[in-house]
């Protein structure tokens, strides 16, 4: 009976201890969102708004009444699927093409010394201390017709006449991968820099080859930085506009350059808004892919 009126007494005691937790954790949230509503605020005026003006735009017609007519011309005419699958080609190319490319550096780099791998990290840094406009500028004087390159192989006696290395799909790839390479090998070096050398020599005492340790043991767990890199290629490939303007000489038409064109030419901002509607869509879609790759990579590499 003592015991059971203790336990009485003690229970509003108890929840009163709790409530007051309560208050002090309802308040510690109430102060970290104060902290952080000057951050949101800005968030929500850069981006929110300017985003669902968009979005409201595309669902208006040339009267300014509400209409699908901006997204059934889209599905309506050829032009604009021949945009989004030469959009999604480049794109595709050129992460394929750095994947090739930056995978191999960022496990050279990885191999070397921490202060020469910081000395060789300055060279692939290098571009971003330049303009991306003066970047596809260099690459359209050495690409055309007059460029060094032509002019290099002719005098060498490897072709006759100037190649078409500008203006077409090809100058276009060029100059991409120049640019997109660098972000595919920093987070592709941050995961193989990350990765224990102790399982490689670990499985190289259980009997493995150093080219089947690469393939069983350091290249599963790379996979997160090949999965993170390959999808900021891609997605940032989406959405170039210069390099494919300059370098594709209005042969190669991306949907980045469909947008300025509706705006430029026609001044029709609610086409404009649909395809940036829908290749925000896109984007997104190919972000949550890439998220999920990336986990099942992450979980295929720690099950081996």
């Amino acid at each position: 009976m003592t015991a059971a009126s203790a336990f009485d007494s003690a229970g509003p005691a108890g929840d009163d201890h709790a409530a007051g937790l309560r208050r002090d954790q309802w308040r510690e949230r109430m102060g970290l969102a104060s902290l952080a509503a000057p951050a949101l605020l800005l968030v929500t005026i850069t981006m929110l708004v300017p985003v669902g003006w968009l979005f409201g735009l595309s669902f208006l017609d040339d009267n300014g009444a509400l209409s699908l007519e901006h997204y059934r011309r889209m599905l309506a005419e050829p032009s604009y699927g021949r945009t989004f699958r030469t959009t999604f080609e480049i794109s595709f190319v050129t992460t394929l093409i750095c994947i090739l490319l930056g995978y191999p550096l960022a496990y050279f780099l990885s191999q070397l010394p921490r202060r020469a791998a910081n000395l060789c990290m300055i060279a692939v840094l290098l571009p971003f201390w330049t303009s991306l406009l003066v970047r596809t500028y260099a690459w359209l004087v050495l690409l055309q017709r007059s460029g060094l390159i032509n002019t290099w192989g002719m005098k060498l006696g490897l072709w006759s006449e100037p190649l078409q290395l500008v203006h077409n799909m090809g100058g276009t790839l060029i100059g991409m991968v120049h640019i997109m390479l660098p972000f595919m090998v920093l987070p592709l070096y941050g995961t193989m820099r990350a990765i224990d050398r102790n399982l490689l020599r670990a499985a190289a005492s259980l009997g493995s080859t150093p080219v089947h340790g690469f393939w069983t043991v350091f290249f599963p767990l790379s996979l997160p930085g090949l999965a993170a890199g390959a999808s900021l290629v891609f997605v940032l490939c989406l959405g170039f506009y210069v390099t494919p303007a300059m370098l594709g000489g209005g042969k190669v038409t991306m949907v980045s350059n469909r947008i300025a064109n509706d705006i430029e030419l026609f001044f029709n901002w609610g086409a404009a808004s649909a395809l940036g509607v829908v290749l925000l869509v896109i984007t997104l879609v190919v972000l949550v892919l890439a998220a999920r790759l990336s986990r099942g990579a992450g979980l295929f590499g720690a099950g081996h």
